[in-house]
This record gives C-alpha cells, structure tokens and sequence, in this order.
C-alpha cells in the first residue's frame, strides 16, 4: 500500500479540525492538532481521538484526562501553532474541568480516561466525556491538506427521518425484509 496515495485519499474525507489538550508531567498545558476525532457513544457519553505514535502528545494522554476543543473558522493559527508551526500571538489557555481548554474554540468537550487501543502507527484514546461547552461559531475544516471554511449554508438541512434510525424510525434490530421478486434492480439491462 503506497502511504502517500492511502494519505491522499483519507484527505478526501472533509473533516473537522481539533486541539486535544492536556498537560504534562509538570502539570504544563500541551496540546496537539488533531483532525482524527469522532464521536463513540451518547450513553455512556464518549469519544475519540487517534494520535500518532510520534507525537509529544501521546506520552502525556495515556491514562490521563484530556479536552477535544473544537477550532472555530477564526483559529487556523491555533490549529498551526499546534501542530508545529509556532504562532505568535501562542494560545490563550483557560482551566477546564479535566485539563486546559484553549479560549476561542466553538466547542469543547472535556474528558477522562476510558480506554486505549492500539491503532498501528497510532494511538486511540477514548474519553468520557464529563463536561461540554458550545458556541455558535462556524468550525473550521480540513479537506485535502488545506483548510476551509464552512461557507454559505446550504438552504436544505438534514433530513432526520429517515426509517433506519432505531431513535425515529420503524427499522430497528429486529426488523426482517422481504424481498420484492422480479428483475433484479442492479442488473444491467
């Protein structure tokens, strides 16, 4: 597998940027940009994060509390400052619940430990969320090795109905499907 084309073709995936803070063995504020984050669970509440092994970060997290903040489309220096590109003015930091938030996020989800994984070259990290702040501030975004900004917003949102959803739909775990006969409708004609 070629890294640089598996790199490139990850970049497809339009995703949001994110500073995982912590601190250090001398109780410093660090922080690392990290665009691999997602959600995990809404019960119990969790998330994740994947670090690579490499990082200054990793050696810090394990079995530590952390925070996801959320870079809003203002901090494209922050998400630079933190991934290795010093930004003067630095950061501007604030206590939170479980380790130090960076002030001017969008959003910002504070965790403890709940497990680590082995990822290969990476490290996930799973934190219960324990304490979440938001703004209304548009994200900031990577896609392609750049960054981008949300921009207009489509006049069309989300459609929430859809069936397959065991919260609001009908299709659940133990939903059956009979299957309708006649021409096969991924048959080329």
């Amino acid at each position: 597998m070629d890294a640089r084309k598996l790199r490139d073709i990850y970049g497809q995936f339009a995703s949001g940027v994110t500073v995982i803070t912590c601190r250090t063995a001398d109780g410093s504020p660090h922080g690392a940009t990290v665009t691999a984050f997602t959600a995990v669970s809404l019960e119990p509440a969790l998330c994740q994060v994947t670090l690579t092994r490499k990082s200054k970060a990793c050696q810090f997290l394990s079995g530590a509390p952390f925070a996801v903040n959320i870079l809003g489309a203002e901090q494209t220096d922050t998400a630079m400052h933190f991934a290795g590109r010093p930004q003067e003015p630095g950061p501007v930091w604030a206590d939170g619940p479980t380790a130090p938030l960076l002030c001017g996020s969008a959003a910002t989800l504070s965790c403890k430990p709940w497990a680590e994984y082995d990822g290969g070259d990476h490290i996930i990290f799973i934190g219960e969320i324990v304490d979440i702040t938001s703004t209304t501030t548009a994200p900031l975004l990577f896609y392609r090795s750049r960054f981008h900004h949300i921009g207009t917003e489509p006049s069309a949102t989300a459609w929430n109905g859809s069936m397959d959803d065991p919260h609001s739909g009908w299709f659940d775990a133990t939903t059956s499907f009979t299957p309708l006969h006649g021409k096969d409708p991924l048959s080329v004609p």
